[in-house]
């Protein structure tokens, strides 16, 4: 469903990925790993076309994305769920559901996936009228990732989902990512919770300044010594 073929990407001066290639299957649930700084957000930006790739290949069901608009990419399927959630606070939860629905005209659709994203935070439905800045930091991982849903994607990238929770509401995020994987959607999931994100997939990438420095199946890696001692504590 989607590949990335020897990807370069620049901010400014630096040179932040450096031959990046790397392969999402139809339906799978596939985890990025690595240490801050290591270039899995920039993936993420640069396949959603926040970051333009400087060279390589962005492929998305077989077609070039690169350098396409973010709206047009979130059209194709694609939807981003980024780091930090990127709140608006002066929003209300459903204003920023009905926006993530933008691209869309089928007001029956629409109705049918927010019933569906209130049902997976019902959290969310009681709050609808609440501005956004007034829920708790896990409220808002729910209305990021409602809002993601809404757009109907194939691809729901996320990136840093369990930053800054609490253990329990992390648990919970994670049950509602395979649940949401398991309804069909193809996951890419960003995490610096290397046991989460192993526990997760059923494939892995571990990126290190820019480049992957290792891939395979995330059982196996899950066992893997440099794994255990880089990033599930030895």
């Amino acid at each position: 469903m989607l590949a990335l073929d020897d990807v370069h990407s620049l901010y400014g001066n630096i040179h932040a990925l450096k031959g990046v290639s790397l392969e999402v299957g139809e339906g799978e649930l596939v985890s990025l790993i690595g240490a801050n700084g290591a270039g899995k957000s920039t993936t993420l930006r640069t396949i959603s076309g926040l970051l333009a790739p400087r060279s390589g290949r962005v492929l998305f069901r077989g077609e070039s994305i690169a350098g396409e608009s973010p709206g047009g990419i979130v059209r194709r399927g694609i939807a981003h769920c980024p780091e930090e959630r990127k709140i608006w606070p002066q929003m209300t939860v459903l204003e920023h559901l009905e926006i993530g629905a933008y691209t869309r005209s089928d007001t029956a659709g629409i109705g049918e996936d927010l019933e569906r994203v209130f049902a997976y935070f019902p959290r969310l439905r009681e709050r609808r009228g609440q501005m956004a800045g007034t829920l708790s930091g896990g409220e808002q991982q729910m209305l990021a990732i409602g809002r993601a849903l809404m757009s109907r994607p194939r691809l729901l990238m996320f990136d840093e989902p369990s930053l800054g929770l609490a253990p329990m509401l992390v648990e919970q995020i994670g049950q509602i990512i395979r649940e949401i994987n398991a309804r069909g959607i193809t996951v890419l999931l960003v995490e610096q919770n290397a046991f989460l994100a192993l526990s997760l997939s059923q494939k892995c990438y571990v990126m290190e300044t820019g480049r992957i420095v290792l891939a395979g199946p995330s059982a196996d890696l899950m066992e893997n010594e440099f794994v255990q001692r880089a990033y599930l504590g030895g």
